[in-house]
This record gives C-alpha cells, sequence and structure tokens, in this order.
C-alpha cells in the first residue's frame, strides 16, 4: 500500500463536501496520532516536539516549504521546544484527505529531528 505521505495533494473545489465520522477515522490512523489529533471533525492540531529552539524553527521552515510547493497553508506556531500545526481546507471549512496527505508529510520531516533515544 502506498504511504500517506507519498499521494499526491490534490485541490479541492468549492463544490466538495468535508470529511466526516468513518472518512476521518480511516485517515487519522495513517498519521502519528501521538502528534495529532482531530479537532470537532474541522481541522488536525499537531503538536511537533524539540531539543531546541533551532530545530523548531528549521521545522517551521521545511514545513513552510511544504505548504508553498502544495499552495495548501497551515496556520503555524513557533515556541521553543514545539511547534503547533493547524490544517484544514479553508475553501470548504473542514477537512479533505490532503490534509492528511499534508500531516503525513509533516511528520517524515519531523522523523529526522528526532534523537536515536526517543525510540527507546
Amino acid at each position: 500500500m502506498t504511504e500517506l505521505a507519498d499521494q499526491e495533494c490534490i485541490a479541492c473545489t468549492s463544490d466538495d463536501e468535508p470529511l466526516n465520522g468513518d472518512e476521518i477515522d480511516a485517515l487519522y490512523e495513517r498519521i502519528d496520532t501521538d502528534v495529532w489529533s482531530v479537532i470537532d471533525e474541522h481541522h488536525l492540531e499537531g503538536t511537533y516536539p524539540f531539543e531546541d529552539f533551532r530545530d523548531a524553527l528549521e521545522f517551521t521552515y521545511e514545513i513552510g516549504e511544504l505548504a508553498e510547493e502544495e499552495w495548501h497553508h497551515p496556520d503555524v506556531h513557533l515556541s521553543w521546544g514545539e511547534v503547533v500545526v493547524e490544517m484544514w481546507t479553508h475553501k470548504i471549512d473542514g477537512l479533505r484527505e490532503t490534509d492528511f496527505v499534508m500531516a503525513a508529510r509533516m511528520d517524515r520531516i519531523h522523523e529526522q529531528y528526532e534523537s536515536p533515544e526517543a525510540g527507546a
């Protein structure tokens, strides 16, 4: 099966309906549930931990570059030791599969910042 992070981000139209219920649950299981939460079936909120500000800043830059490439922009809050990301499709004011693809890609980027001891 193809990794969610490898799937294409597909732009939606204003005629598309937001995902709900089982559709959200099936996609949520495919992202890092230690990082991400689904809030009111409306948006994803993820909190990424870091050992210092510099790594958090670099991660923020990298997800910003990803957002520009895909033209799908999250809300990002940077602070010492963490980055909080909110992700949803603004055009339909809800969640689409692309939001989960973006979350999975952010998870993949974050993996390079995790220390070997984190998995121990």
